[in-house]
């Protein structure tokens, strides 16, 4: 290679440098964030079903399901995450059945959803006497 052809390609390594740091970060991120959203879900989902099973046991009632999986949430999640939280008794596979059901924003950026929710439920049969 003539001493014309390096003198042109010098300074070539530090931009290349940046563009290449750049696209590695964004695709970091957009990693974190999808694995951030997927835990959430889990979250969400875990504490539907732990909080119907609780309301469903003997002593207990679905508000008490309702007030588990509150619980169960802002333990994992921080409290400004805003969820909706109900809880009923239905009819779920041909018995009385507590059903849980939470509505929480999709996190987009970090814990802050933009406009999509959740709605997850979980079910757990009543105990009768």
């Amino acid at each position: 290679m003539s001493s014309l052809a390096r003198e042109k390609e010098r300074g070539n390594a530090p931009a290349e440098f940046v563009m290449v740091s750049a696209m590695v970060l964004m695709l970091f991120l957009g990693v974190l964030q999808i694995a951030f959203a997927m835990f959430t879900k889990n979250v969400v989902q875990d504490a539907a079903s732990q909080g119907a099973r609780y309301g469903a046991m003997l002593d207990r009632t679905p508000g008490d399901g309702e007030e588990r999986t509150r619980e169960l949430l802002y333990s994992v999640l921080p409290e400004s995450y805003s969820t909706s939280v109900t809880s009923s008794v239905t009819q779920w596979q041909g018995a009385d059945a507590v059903e849980i059901r939470v509505a929480a924003p999709i996190p987009v950026i970090g814990p802050f959803g933009l406009g999509g929710t959740w709605e997850v439920t979980g079910h757990a049969v009543l105990q009768g006497d």
